[in-house]
């Protein structure tokens, strides 16, 4: 299979192209479905030819739409931010002061809390 270390190096350098290729595939390919300013046709034609010039294509890809791909990538990271703290939100339900006041009130009413507990309760949901 390899007659020298010559021919493994080419064939190494040859299986790193090939993975970086691949690599960039996928980062330009989810750059092109996120793109929300480009049409059903423009993401056809883009995707024809990344995937049928493949350096070329990806090169002219990045020469293109590079600038805005950095943008679109935190514009995606943002909405999944503010989408996981408004799950969080929703699971961990609403805690307001009077929320928690009320909460601790009727701990203190059961008796599962002292009066200090409470106050030190209360000073703490009034600080925040």
């Amino acid at each position: 299979m390899f007659n020298d270390n010559g021919s493994f190096l080419l064939a190494l350098f040859e299986f790193f192209l090939l993975f970086a290729w691949f690599m960039c595939l996928f980062w330009v390919l989810g750059d092109i479905f996120r793109s929300k300013d480009l049409g059903g046709g423009g993401k056809t034609l883009w995707i024809i030819f990344v995937i049928a010039i493949p350096w070329l294509g990806v090169l002219a890809y990045v020469i293109a739409r590079g600038k805005g791909m950095q943008e679109r990538q935190l514009e995606q990271a943002k909405e999944l931010q503010q989408a996981q703290s408004a799950y969080i939100q929703s699971v961990a339900g609403s805690t307001s002061a009077t929320d928690q006041i009320a909460s601790a009130k009727s701990l203190l009413d059961q008796g599962t809390i002292s009066q200090a507990e409470f106050d030190q309760i209360k000073s703490k949901a009034l600080a925040s």
